[in-house]
């Protein structure tokens, strides 16, 4: 069985529902590990990349799972027909406003209000301002550590939600959790911050605006993360 990375078993271990749509799916892992694992029974592994698309077919044919995952070659959305019936829709491993661009483009294949599982490598914000654009409502978020890297991920169905300021930027639950890799990733953000006003500093034309701007951005986190 091929290996599958902590990330996307994290990932995974929202999906409650069948009929799955995993967009920008390199090479078919979550879906193989999903059907693998007998937590849905369809899946659509969405690709638009040549290279990743011919792995994804590859990867499932040699799991015996054709019958049950078909690979697509197909921008975002587009490799869903309203006739799969897809019940969630996964979509990780890319930037924050990707993503939202991939829900907004496709928003037509959202009318069956499909559950949404979202794992950005950065851009939050973009992420869960489209979701409250598209009537969706974020009922979990989760962080976690892999390789140097923390990962957000976003969980979403079908509802009204007004996000606050904060929410949008820090999370709706994440914000109010405040959980150790919550703190480490915004001190994190806060050193680049603080780094961007030093070269600032030393630089002949800077825009005050921009100064401005940032330090509210540092100020913003140490209060989120009650930091003196």
């Amino acid at each position: 069985m091929l290996a599958i990375n902590k990330r996307l078993k994290l990932v995974a271990s929202y999906v409650k529902d069948k009929r799955l749509a995993d967009i920008g799916s390199d090479h078919a892992y979550l879906p193989i590990y999903l059907v693998k694992e007998n937590k849905i029974n369809f899946a659509i592994a969405g690709e638009i990349v040549e290279g990743p698309h011919k792995v994804s077919i590859k990867n499932v044919e040699e799991e015996g799972l054709s019958r049950i995952i078909e690979c697509r070659k197909a921008a975002g959305l587009d490799a869903i027909e309203l006739a799969d019936n897809i019940e969630v829709i996964t979509i990780c491993g890319m930037g924050g406003k990707l993503i939202a661009d991939i829900l907004e483009k496709g928003k037509d294949k959202l009318i069956n209000r499909p559950n949404l599982i979202l794992q950005p490598n950065l851009g939050e914000r973009f992420v869960r301002e489209k979701l409250q654009d598209l009537g969706y409502t974020i009922t979990a978020e989760n962080i976690i550590e892999e390789e140097g890297h923390i990962y957000e991920i976003i969980v979403a169905t079908s509802g009204q939600m007004s996000l606050t300021e904060d929410e949008k930027n820090f999370g709706k639950f994440l914000s109010k959790e405040k959980n150790d890799l919550f703190i480490k990733k915004q001190k994190q953000e806060l050193d680049k911050v603080n780094y961007i006003l030093s070269q600032l500093e030393k630089a002949k034309e800077v825009t005050k605006e921009k100064v401005i701007e940032l330090h509210k951005k540092a100020k913003k986190i140490k209060e989120i993360i009650d930091l003196k």
